[in-house]
């Protein structure tokens, strides 16, 4: 067990009486954050905690009442086992809106904390005057939209499939509203309409002469854009399969975990001060996702790297987490870095930019896919070429659908069980939630995945709302390739 540090404090019981606002602040004020676990002693010999759940909501109402400016969005408060004891740890991000102090004494020595070394110390008045004279006051949640006849509906719908509804005071708990009660930016951002495009764009080859696919998924939403970006970028990310003797492996161009979080992290770190939108770009060899802004003045390229969290929007910041777009505070680039190095990174004056090249192996993959493709395509166009009406008519039918057979069965040894079934499944137009029925299956994730996402980049399945992917009245058909495949697998069933 790690020693007590400037970023760790351990505290052996939890109780009313047990100044945590103070610990929080202190790591609020301090430049890296830290760590407070309950339930480990000063020499780190862990102890446990009982009743966590109960402990847990104290705290977070603790810190979301006692605190100000509001922490919310910069804070994590979570159980995890340590020697098989349950310990609660509580993750704290340095804010941006320094200096943070505990509400009932405001600004003062007695309100203020910093770290010094292992403790918590009190901070000296002339640090906590010059500290509020840099703070950062030109942050979307002080920033009054340039709309105030916004809507909120596709809000809603997310929190309340969450099981989370919106009451009347949501627009004050979420932080929407500016000091003197205007919408602010950050409402103007998840509005059911604004005016940020948020793109993916596609081009052939290595760089950017060649657009052939730009992707607007803006103009609604936050959360929607996102939810629209992942499902876009999601089909991009093409598989190859190769079966061995023991088992199926699966890979993708890109890690989906890592891609994921990187996506993510640039649609809720971007500078939107700036009103310039994250950009993600496709290339024939890699992925470029680009947000606005770099690293905080008071951040390092090596304090980055290693996990120091400064979220740039926290108020974005608290709504994705509420709706389980981010997990744990500050575990979003471990997670990319478990699969691509510290070199995808890059930092200018002004932006922040991740680069991904795909798996090699995939790659090759589906180059040697395309080029069979393209002699398939060869080979039945010299067949209808060389075989007319006039020279066998009896003939004809039969060989086309020997060539037709012969390209069907190629396309099915190149699909999983999963998208057969599907395809097997569907004899008209079905709602993803009909074809989740007719399959017994529950997890939306699972079958997108495996099932919807696969039979779509295959064009074996079509969208019959092609233009607006996510919506309601959205449904699924068979493509002339897909009902060929369907064919073929039925005559297969029945051998």
């Amino acid at each position: 067990m790690k020693k007590e540090s400037s970023r760790i404090e351990y505290k052996k019981l939890y109780s009313d009486d047990l100044d945590i606002e103070k610990e929080v602040v202190a790591f609020l004020n301090y430049r890296e954050g830290g760590f407070i676990y309950i339930g480990i002693d000063d020499s780190g010999k862990v102890v446990g905690v009982s009743n966590t759940d109960k402990i847990i909501l104290k705290i977070k109402d603790r810190i979301k009442n006692n605190i100000q400016p509001s922490a919310l969005g910069l804070f994590d408060v979570v159980e995890e086992t340590r020697e098989n004891k349950p310990v609660i740890k509580i993750i704290v991000a340095s804010g941006t809106e320094k200096p943070y102090f505990k509400k009932k004494y405001g600004m003062t020595e007695k309100g203020c904390f910093i770290r010094v070394g292992t403790a918590s110390e009190p901070m000296p008045q002339k640090i906590i005057d010059e500290l509020f004279a840099k703070r950062i006051r030109n942050s979307i949640g002080k920033i009054k939209s340039p709309r105030q006849d916004l809507t909120f509906e596709q809000l809603r719908i997310y929190y309340e499939e969450k099981g989370k509804p919106l009451n009347k005071q949501f627009k004050k708990n979420l932080e929407l509203l500016t000091e003197d009660g205007y919408l602010n930016y950050v409402a103007y951002l998840l509005a059911d309409e604004n005016g940020t495009s948020i793109k993916v764009a596609k081009y052939a080859g290595k760089d950017r002469v060649n657009l052939i696919e730009n992707t607007e998924l803006g103009y609604c939403s936050l959360i929607k854009a996102t939810k629209n970006v992942l499902d876009k970028i999601n089909i991009e990310n093409r598989v190859y399969a190769r079966i061995t003797p023991k088992e199926r492996i699966e890979k993708r161009l890109w890690q989906p975990v890592a891609l994921r979080e990187a996506i993510i992290n640039a649609i809720v770190h971007n500078d939107y001060t700036r009103e310039v939108p994250p950009k993600f770009e496709i290339f024939d060899d890699r992925i470029e996702i680009t947000s606005a802004g770099s690293l905080p003045d008071f951040l390092s390229v090596e304090e980055f790297f290693e996990g120091v969290s400064v979220p740039r929007n926290k108020e974005l910041m608290r709504i994705f987490k509420d709706l389980e777009l981010v997990e744990q505070l500050g575990s979003g680039l471990p997670r990319i870095l478990q699969f691509y190095g510290r070199d995808s990174f890059k930092f200018t004056d002004n932006f922040t930019r991740s680069i991904f090249y795909a798996d090699k192996e995939v790659l090759e993959y589906l180059k040697n896919e395309e080029s069979a493709a393209q002699v398939t395509e060869h080979d039945t166009d010299q067949v209808t070429e060389q075989v007319t009406p006039q020279d066998t008519p009896h003939d004809t039918p039969q060989v086309t659908s020997q060539v037709t057979d012969r390209v069907t069965d190629r396309v099915i040894d190149q699909v999983t069980d999963q998208v057969k079934n599907l395809l097997l499944a569907i004899d008209r137009e079905y709602t993803r939630q009909e074809l989740m029925t007719i399959l017994s299956m529950k997890h939306n994730q699972t079958f997108r995945e495996n099932y919807l996402y696969p039979a779509l980049k295959n064009d074996l399945i079509e969208m019959t709302i092609p233009d607006k992917p996510n919506d309601p009245k959205q449904k699924y058909r068979l493509t002339e390739k897909g009902k060929q495949l369907q064919k073929q697998l039925k005559k297969q069933t029945k051998l």
